[in-house]
């Protein structure tokens, strides 16, 4: 089990439990009386943000965690092999329709909905500029995927027969956009529309779908798409915030739970210090008001990567840890806090 370093940033409170967004969204609700009360709540968004908008909020909502010059780019694996077409990141700036330049994939295909979206320009709003369906991709990537399929496959981003594998990484992040544009479009944007296979059911999801956002979790890069488009679109991708609900609402393989990894806070910030930040070798808790017992340690999916019993003597070391994001969760008789860490 790695050594369990502990990282608190202090005014900035992450926790795994349900946002704020769905407080007035009824979440006892099962199958389609969720779809339909999620289907409301979704539907209010910008009617104004254009498709030119979704170049400037690639910056952002795409922009690389591990090197904020790039944006990562779906269906990309191998930013090394000496072929552009294969890239996962490029920069930011490197933008247009030639030659190792990145554009704007919509993940489900215009020409596939129903009606089609038809042709888009930088004024284009509505469904054609919906942000939550458009991501970059290597321009000729885009071009291969066209208006292709998805279907099952294995390994990197291709062609699937006449369909199209979208990649090992990138299967959950389509599934999940495939699930908002039902959620939000209906009929316009069926599932059968842009994925092939059964259904699960007597539901009109893809079981496909329902297996890859259960596979493939939450990205680092898919939590830093929603507080941002909530702010810049004015909704969030429910499935990328709860991947369960897809398994409450159409069944199939038990998807990730991210509401329940850690729950809510009941012990208050104010209570610990924690020092120093950041650091990538010994990190110190103290506080005056509580005994801390144990501590956790879950990655950017949610993930619990190591557990240990707190010794204030010794600290806690961080040395074996990859850097980057994650949540730190101590507890305590009194109850649990959780909080965003960060690792050099």
């Amino acid at each position: 089990m790695n050594k369990l370093v502990l990282l608190l940033v202090f005014p900035l409170q992450v926790v795994f439990g349900q946002q704020s967004y769905y407080d007035d969204v009824d979440l006892t609700l099962t199958g389609q009386d969720l779809y339909f009360e999620l289907q409301e709540k979704i539907s209010n968004a910008s009617s104004s943000f254009n498709y030119g908008d979704v170049k400037t909020a690639f910056f952002t909502m795409d922009n690389n965690p591990d090197n904020s010059n790039d944006v990562l780019l779906i269906y990309g694996y191998n930013d090394n092999d000496g072929s552009c077409t294969t890239d996962r990141s490029r920069d930011k700036d490197d933008f247009g329709g030639n030659l190792c330049e990145y554009n704007r994939e919509h993940t489900f295909a215009r020409s596939n909905t129903n009606p089609t979206m038809g042709d888009v320009s930088n004024s284009t709003t509505g469904i054609g500029a919906d942000p939550h369906n458009i991501r970059p991709s290597d321009q000729q990537a885009n071009n291969s995927k066209g208006n292709r399929k998805f279907a099952t496959g294995s390994g990197n981003a291709g062609n699937a027969g006449v369909d199209w594998y979208p990649g090992d990484e990138w299967r959950g992040d389509v599934a999940r956009i495939m699930m908002y544009m039902y959620t939000r479009y209906g009929d316009r944007c069926l599932p059968s529309l842009q994925a092939v296979g059964a259904n699960e059911g007597g539901t009109n999801m893809k079981q496909i779908l329902l297996q890859w956002n259960a596979e493939d979790e939450v990205s680092e890069l898919e939590m830093q798409r929603n507080p941002f488009l909530e702010q810049a679109y004015g909704n969030r991708n429910p499935f990328i915030d709860q991947p369960n609900l897809a398994t409450i609402i159409w069944g199939g393989p038990e998807a990730q739970d991210l509401w329940a990894t850690a729950g809510v806070d009941d012990i208050s910030v104010d209570d610990f210090t924690v020092f120093p930040n950041p650091t990538s070798e010994i990190l110190w808790i103290e506080s005056t008001t509580q005994q801390i017992e144990t501590v956790s340690l879950y990655d950017a999916q949610g993930r619990q990567v190591s557990y240990a019993t707190y010794h204030a003597a010794q600290g806690i070391d961080l040395s074996d840890f990859s850097a980057g994001m994650y949540f730190l969760k101590i507890e305590n008789e009194s109850g649990a806090l959780t909080k965003k860490v960060l690792v050099e």
